[in-house]
């Protein structure tokens, strides 16, 4: 698939079929994710790729949480918050790391994090899968944080359910561009980038970056 038909026709997709995604396409979607740049290369993201049974034990811990947060809660709540992570075969957690040194600043590491999940998503796009990308409030829970393995203070910005679509997907039909484009930032704005751009003068070379495995968990 071509660069921008993916960037264009890429679109949040829920209704997937159970089936199964091979280990070898999880691989390649985190491979893709890992190219996103970062500053200082200091590769801030973290995976948790959850499948099979680890997906009911996280739905086990989003549903313990809704019932102490609700504790008259009916059982038909939490049964609806228990099957939350059985909406895809696979769910892939993202979280960030926080700075080690001064130089590197968080919102940074949140930024290209986020970049690696866009990437994941435009390469689950054209490996024919369908991925939605979610919050909300279980990304902010202690309880599921601590299930994923991340740290209380981590930011987990990314819940991405994907599987097989049972649906085919409609027509994109995004806003533009034009009504963001201006100049003058508030001071209290967050300016995230300066991007430079040109044609190049030298011959790109080979891009050899470290891969996702020392920054993947497994859970079954």
């Amino acid at each position: 698939m071509d660069t921008f038909d993916a960037i264009f026709t890429r679109q949040s997709i829920g209704d997937v079929k159970p089936d199964a995604v091979p280990v070898d396409v999880i691989e390649k979607l985190l491979s893709a994710a890992v190219q996103a740049p970062n500053h200082y290369k200091v590769r801030p993201w973290r995976f948790v790729v959850l499948t099979g049974a680890a997906r009911e034990r996280l739905g086990d811990v989003v549903a313990h949480s809704f019932a102490e947060k609700f504790p008259d809660a009916p059982a038909a709540a939490l049964d609806k918050e228990r099957s939350k992570p059985l909406r895809a075969p696979l769910l892939v957690a993202v979280g960030v790391d926080k700075p080690s040194e001064p130089k590197v600043l968080e919102i940074e590491n949140i930024c290209a994090a986020a970049a690696a999940v866009e990437n994941l998503l435009l390469a689950a796009h054209a490996l024919g899968l369908a991925a939605k990308w979610r919050t909300g409030e279980d990304a902010r829970n202690p309880r599921v944080k601590e299930f994923l393995g991340f740290a209380p203070e981590q930011h987990v910005i990314a819940l991405v359910y994907i599987g097989y679509p049972a649906v085919e997907a409609g027509m994109v039909n995004r806003p533009g561009y034009e009504d963001r484009e201006f100049l003058g930032f508030a001071p209290e704005q967050h300016v995230i980038a300066l991007v430079y751009i040109g044609y190049p003068i030298a011959e790109a070379g080979a891009v050899n970056r470290p891969g996702y495995e020392d920054r993947t968990g497994w859970v079954e």
